[in-house]
Parts: structure tokens; C-alpha cells; sequence
């Protein structure tokens, strides 16, 4: 049975696991989108998206808590101050991942994970959302129109 049992442990050790995840990480902080195959894509959207998270509120010791998982300076960096900024509004879900087919080679199921506010071809059509304001003050006072009848108009005759 594989009750509590989520890590995919991708065919690695631990310490070769770790490292891998990490640099993969570094590289999408870095481009905003790499090709990985699908199975490493979903391991490593378990391990950044929670470092994003992290990076919305910049503290010295989320600072730390990130360094300790990334091991680059330059990584940390930019995940705090560019895609922080980019994603401060967004509550959760920032990456995706598009399945690509299968690599040439050995058939491996390829995707492609990306930061999705990063994606201007997705974001471009859709306009920023409006947010509407629903207020019961305004809809119980409501003016009725002054129309004018019939008999007025014959007081003018």
C-alpha cells in the first residue's frame, strides 16, 4: 500500500534528486519556461511552487528558507524581486504545464512548464478582470421617472 506516499521519486536519490529539482527550478526562475519530461514537470511544480509562494513576502528568513532548497544566489534573487512582483495577486497556480508528444528518441511523454504570467501569448487576448461592485444601499433607492399624462397636456389647451 501507498497510504502517505506523494514523492515521485523519479529513478534517483534522494541527494541526486534534490540537486536535480533545484537547478531545474533555477533554470525556470531564470527562462520562464524549460522542456522537461512530463513526469519531472509535475515533480518540479510540487517543489517550486511553494518557494514562489515564499517570495511574495520578502522576509529574511523566507530568503533563507529559499536558498536553503535553490543553493543560487542570483536564482533567489530574481524569484524575489521580478517574479514576486509578477505574481503578488495571484493566489496560488503559477505554473502550467502543456504536454509537447514524445520525445524522438526513447518515446519519453515531453511538457513544457512555464510561469504562467510570464506567457504574453495566453495573457494577451484576455483583458484585465473587472471587478464588480454589488451594493444593496444603491439598489433599494431607486428614482422612478417623472412621466408626464395626458391630462397636464390639456391644461395647456
Amino acid at each position: 500500500m501507498r497510504h502517505g506516499k506523494k514523492v515521485n521519486h523519479l529513478s534517483r536519490k534522494t541527494a541526486h534528486r534534490k540537486s536535480m529539482l533545484a537547478n531545474m527550478a533555477c533554470s525556470l526562475i531564470e527562462h520562464k519556461r524549460i522542456n522537461t519530461t512530463v513526469a519531472k514537470a509535475k515533480a518540479l511544480k510540487q517543489f517550486v511552487e511553494p518557494m514562489i509562494t515564499k517570495s511574495k513576502e520578502d522576509t529574511t528568513h523566507n530568503r533563507r528558507l529559499v536558498f536553503s532548497s535553490l543553493k543560487q544566489k542570483e536564482a533567489v534573487a530574481e524569484l524575489f524581486r521580478d517574479v514576486a512582483a509578477k505574481v503578488g495577486d495571484r493566489p496560488g497556480g503559477y505554473t502550467r504545464i502543456i504536454k509537447l508528444g514524445n520525445r524522438l528518441g526513447d518515446n519519453a511523454d515531453m511538457a513544457m512548464i512555464e510561469l504562467v504570467d510570464y506567457n504574453e501569448i495566453y495573457n494577451a487576448d484576455k483583458a484585465k478582470k473587472k471587478t464588480t461592485r454589488r451594493s444593496r444601499r444603491g439598489a433599494t433607492k431607486t428614482e422612478t421617472p417623472v412621466v408626464e399624462t395626458p391630462a397636464s397636456n390639456q391644461e395647456e389647451e
